[in-house]
């Protein structure tokens, strides 16, 4: 069984300190109200790099945050999905750059936590899929089909699941995919396709199940894909 995980930059979640009064430079990133589902992104940065300075961060040269301190973690800003160009500096030292480089969100729920040393070169930041992520698995139980791939919006989700295989959860951004079922291996054929919306904070598992082939006395029970819900998700799960 696998799981390829390629719609996040990180399966995990943040154990956050108090939040962090930030200084807001960009009318293109606001405060979001975490109680309401996201159309956007929605971004916090996180400083958890034990031997750096308090840092400023910017993107797409926008300065967004200014003077954060270890441990300190920022509301959440909102952002357009897309990819931007994060920069983090030196509080009120715009030329001493720790990090630049080009992130890409979804409509989703991120932390940026800086970790590492700069001393030891290993500053670096992580980009983790919060709990505005959804969380997904896949049970192979359609007795006649062959390992399949799954992919999500042409993106692959799953790898290569057999039958009787069941994968573990992985985070999706919450929203809405067309999902396409292939033999493993084979991109160009779709065994099944459907739609699917995924809510933040809710675990999901589809079952493949039926005939790619049904006999005679079963012609009711063609491969196809039921959704079930779960529940609610837990720090655990992440």
């Amino acid at each position: 069984m696998g799981a390829a995980g390629g719609l996040t930059a990180a399966s995990a979640t943040v154990l956050a300190g108090g939040e962090y009064e930030h200084d807001q430079r960009s009318s293109d990133a606001d405060s979001v109200d975490t109680s309401k589902e996201m159309s956007g992104a929605a971004v916090r940065v996180a400083h958890f790099s034990p031997d750096a300075p308090n840092v400023d961060v910017y993107v797409n040269d926008e300065q967004v945050l200014a003077d954060v301190a270890y441990g300190d973690v920022s509301p959440y800003l909102e952002l357009k999905p897309g990819t931007y160009t994060v920069t983090i500096t030196a509080a009120g030292d715009p030329k001493t750059v720790a990090f630049e480089g080009d992130v890409t969100f979804g409509a989703a729920y991120y932390t940026v936590a800086a970790i590492g040393e700069l001393g030891a070169s290993t500053f670096e930041p992580v980009v983790l899929v919060d709990a505005g992520s959804a969380l997904a698995r896949l049970v192979h139980a359609a007795p006649d089909a062959p390992n399949v791939d799954v992919y999500a919006d042409g993106e692959l989700l799953f790898e290569n699941v057999a039958f009787t295989d069941a994968t573990d959860y992985v985070p999706v951004p919450a929203g809405s995919y067309t999902l396409s079922v292939r033999p493993a291996g084979d991109p160009e054929t779709t065994v099944a396709s459907f739609d699917v919306t995924l809510e933040r904070g809710m675990a999901y598992t589809g079952y493949a199940i039926g005939y790619l082939e049904p006999p005679e006395d079963a012609m009711d029970r063609e491969f196809t894909v039921e959704v079930t819900v779960d529940g609610p998700t837990t720090d655990d799960d992440m």
